[in-house]
C-alpha cells in the first residue's frame, strides 16, 4: 500500500452534477451576491447551440452583462486581456465560463486580471502572485476532458512566443462545478474520443507521477474506470446521456487528481507540441500517453502495473502475470486507441504524422520535433517526472511517437 509521509489535497469546488442542472446556476449566483455575469465561451459552442441551452435554463433570473465568444481553441493572452477589458466596461461581477479546457482556462485568465484591477495578466506569473480570492466563477464545461473545472491551474498560450504559460493558485479553482450531461451531447465523436483520452492521461499521470497520494490515487482509479467502461461507447453512441454524464464526472475525477498529485513528460511533451505546432490538447494526450508509461516504466512498473485493473477489469487483471502487467496496461492503452481510431473513422489520430489539420496539411511536420523538444525543456511539469529528461530524450520520445512505433527500451534512461 503506498503511503507517504506526508502530503496535501484540496478540492474546495462545490459540484453540482446530473442530466438538468443548469437551471440551478441563478440561484448559486445569487448566494454568491452576484447577479450581472460574463458569459466566455467559443464560437463552436453557440453554434450547436449550448449558450441558448445555458441562457435558456436560467431564464429571466439573472441578468447578463456581456456574452464573448472569441476564445481560440488554443486560450490566448491577448484574448485573455481583451476580454477582460470588455468585463470592466459592461460592469460584470461574476463570469460563467461555458466551453472546453481553453474557454475555462481563459475565463480564470480574465478573472485574474478583474479581481486584481489591472490590465494585463503577465503581472500575476510566478508562485504566490495571487493573494486573495477573485470574483466568482461558475465553470460549466462542454467537454469531459480537461477538468479544469476543477483545477488550480490556467494555461495561457503567447502566440507570439510559441510558449504555454502555467498559472497555478488555489484561488484559480472555480467556486462552482456545474456538471450536466446535455453539455457534451453535440460533442462529435473524435472530440468525444480525444477529450476523454485527455482525462484517462490525467488520470494516469496522477496516479504513476511523482506527488501522487492516497486521495488522488482514488480519484484517478475511480475515473480510469468509468473512462474505461463508457468512452468507446459513448463515441459510437453519441446521445447516450448516462455515458455522456459518466464521462463528464471521469474528467471532474481526474481534474481532481491531478490537479492535487500533479501530471509529469506526456504534459511536458504534449504542451509543447500544442505550442508550436497548435494541435488540440487532447490529441497530444492520446498519442502520448503510451509513451509517457514505456519511458517510465522502469521506475514506476508497479504503479503502471496496477491500472491495468481499472482499465481492463479483474478477469484480466487476474489472469496476467504480475510483472507482465505494466506492460499489458501499455498494449492496452494502445489498443484502446487503435479501437477509437476505428470508431471515429481514422479521425482519432495514433501518431504525431497522422494529426492532420483542416487544410489536408500534417500539423506535426518532423522538421519541428527539435523545436518542440527544446520548447518541452522549460516546462515545469517535467519536475513530477519519475525519470529525467534532457534533449536528446526527448527527441528519441517524440521520434518514436511520430512514426507511432514502440519506445525502444534498451534507448530509455535508467537514471
Amino acid at each position: 500500500m503506498f503511503l507517504p509521509h506526508y502530503y496535501e489535497f484540496c478540492c474546495r469546488v462545490k459540484t453540482v452534477a446530473g442530466h438538468d442542472v443548469l437551471e440551478k446556476i441563478p440561484g448559486m449566483l445569487g448566494a454568491m451576491h452576484a447577479g450581472r455575469p460574463m458569459i466566455i465561451t467559443d464560437k463552436g459552442v453557440v453554434a450547436v447551440g449550448l449558450i441558448d441551452v445555458v441562457t435558456g435554463a436560467m431564464g429571466d433570473q439573472i441578468t447578463i452583462g456581456s456574452i464573448e465568444d472569441d476564445v481560440p481553441p488554443d486560450s490566448d493572452l491577448k484574448v485573455v486581456n481583451h476580454l477582460a477589458r470588455i468585463y470592466v466596461e459592461k460592469g460584470c461581477d461574476s463570469i460563467i465560463a461555458v466551453g472546453g479546457g481553453s474557454v475555462l482556462d481563459t475565463a480564470k485568465g480574465v478573472n485574474i486580471i478583474v479581481s486584481e484591477n489591472s490590465d494585463d495578466l503577465m503581472k500575476f506569473t510566478g508562485a504566490g502572485a495571487l493573494k486573495k480570492r477573485l470574483k466568482p466563477l461558475i465553470a460549466v464545461p462542454t467537454t469531459a476532458g480537461t477538468g479544469s473545472e476543477v483545477t488550480l491551474v490556467a494555461v495561457i498560450a503567447d502566440h507570439e512566443k510559441n510558449r504555454k504559460m502555467i498559472f497555478t493558485s488555489y484561488f484559480l479553482l472555480p467556486d462552482i462545478a456545474v456538471i450536466d450531461s446535455r453539455m457534451t451531447l453535440t460533442l462529435p465523436d473524435f472530440l468525444t474520443s480525444q477529450t476523454g483520452m485527455d482525462a484517462l492521461t490525467h488520470s494516469v499521470e496522477a496516479y504513476t507521477c511523482l506527488s501522487k497520494n492516497p486521495i488522488s490515487d482514488a480519484c484517478a482509479m475511480e475515473a480510469i474506470t468509468l473512462i474505461s467502461n463508457t468512452i468507446l461507447d459513448v463515441v459510437r453512441n453519441p446521445s447516450n446521456k448516462e455515458g455522456r454524464l459518466a464521462l463528464a464526472t471521469a474528467a471532474t475525477l481526474a481534474g481532481m487528481a491531478f490537479s492535487n498529485s500533479m501530471v509529469g513528460m506526456v504534459h511536458t511533451l504534449g504542451h509543447s507540441v500544442g505550442a508550436v505546432c497548435h494541435v488540440p490538447h487532447g490529441t497530444c494526450m492520446s498519442i502520448l500517453l503510451p509513451y509517457g508509461l514505456e519511458y517510465n516504466m522502469h521506475k514506476n512498473g508497479d504503479y503502471t502495473g496496477e491500472l491495468l485493473y481499472p482499465l481492463a477489469g479483474e478477469t484480466i487483471f487476474a489472469r496476467t502475470p504480475k510483472d507482465q502487467r505494466a506492460t499489458k496496461t501499455v498494449e492496452y492503452v494502445r489498443a484502446l486507441n487503435q479501437a477509437l481510431y476505428d470508431a471515429t473513422d481514422g479521425k482519432h489520430p495514433r501518431s504525431l504524422k497522422e494529426i492532420m489539420g483542416r487544410d489536408g496539411k500534417a500539423m506535426v511536420p518532423k522538421d519541428k520535433l527539435k523545436d518542440i523538444a527544446n520548447v518541452a525543456l522549460g516546462d515545469g511539469s517535467i519536475f513530477y517526472n519519475p525519470e529525467d529528461m534532457d534533449f536528446d530524450d526527448m527527441m528519441m520520445v517524440l521520434d518514436a511517437a511520430w512514426e507511432g512505433r514502440k519506445l525502444d527500451q534498451s534507448l530509455v534512461k535508467k537514471g
